[in-house]
Protein backbone atom coordinates (compact mmCIF):
# COMPACT_ATOMS: atom_id res chain seq x y z
CA UNK A 1 0.00 0.00 0.00
CA UNK A 2 2.96 2.32 -0.04
CA UNK A 3 4.62 2.93 -3.34
CA UNK A 4 2.40 3.19 -7.09
CA UNK A 5 4.17 0.46 -9.63
CA UNK A 6 4.03 1.23 -13.09
CA UNK A 7 0.58 -0.15 -13.45
CA UNK A 8 -1.15 2.25 -11.09
CA UNK A 9 0.83 5.26 -13.08
CA UNK A 10 -0.58 3.65 -16.55
CA UNK A 11 -4.38 3.39 -15.22
CA UNK A 12 -4.09 7.23 -13.85
CA UNK A 13 -2.52 8.29 -17.38
CA UNK A 14 -5.26 6.42 -18.81
CA UNK A 15 -7.85 7.87 -16.47
CA UNK A 16 -6.49 11.85 -17.14
CA UNK A 17 -6.33 11.04 -21.14
CA UNK A 18 -9.86 9.87 -21.15
CA UNK A 19 -11.23 12.84 -18.83
CA UNK A 20 -9.24 15.54 -20.57
CA UNK A 21 -8.37 14.59 -24.34
CA UNK A 22 -4.89 14.43 -26.09
CA UNK A 23 -5.45 18.32 -26.99
CA UNK A 24 -6.29 19.47 -23.53
CA UNK A 25 -3.26 18.38 -21.82
CA UNK A 26 -0.25 20.30 -23.04
CA UNK A 27 -3.07 23.41 -22.11
CA UNK A 28 -2.88 22.06 -18.55
CA UNK A 29 0.91 21.21 -18.27
CA UNK A 30 1.88 24.84 -19.83
CA UNK A 31 -1.03 26.71 -17.32
CA UNK A 32 0.58 24.80 -14.33
CA UNK A 33 4.38 25.64 -15.53
CA UNK A 34 3.58 29.42 -15.71
CA UNK A 35 1.76 28.72 -12.16
CA UNK A 36 5.19 27.07 -10.35
CA UNK A 37 7.33 29.98 -12.32
CA UNK A 38 5.14 32.54 -11.11
CA UNK A 39 5.03 31.39 -7.57
CA UNK A 40 8.75 31.03 -7.39
CA UNK A 41 8.94 34.44 -8.66
CA UNK A 42 6.39 35.32 -5.64
CA UNK A 43 8.34 33.61 -3.25
CA UNK A 44 11.63 35.40 -4.71
CA UNK A 45 10.21 38.66 -3.82
CA UNK A 46 10.51 39.78 -7.42
CA UNK A 47 7.66 41.89 -9.06
CA UNK A 48 8.14 42.07 -12.28
CA UNK A 49 6.75 38.84 -14.54
CA UNK A 50 9.52 37.27 -16.56
CA UNK A 51 8.51 38.56 -19.46
CA UNK A 52 9.36 42.12 -18.78
CA UNK A 53 12.89 41.27 -17.60
CA UNK A 54 13.46 39.97 -20.85
CA UNK A 55 12.54 43.19 -22.75
CA UNK A 56 14.98 44.68 -20.02
CA UNK A 57 17.64 42.99 -21.16
CA UNK A 58 17.59 43.69 -25.00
Amino acid sequence: MGRMGATEWIVIGVVILLLFGGKKIPELMKGLGSGVKEFKNAAKGEDQPADSKKEETK
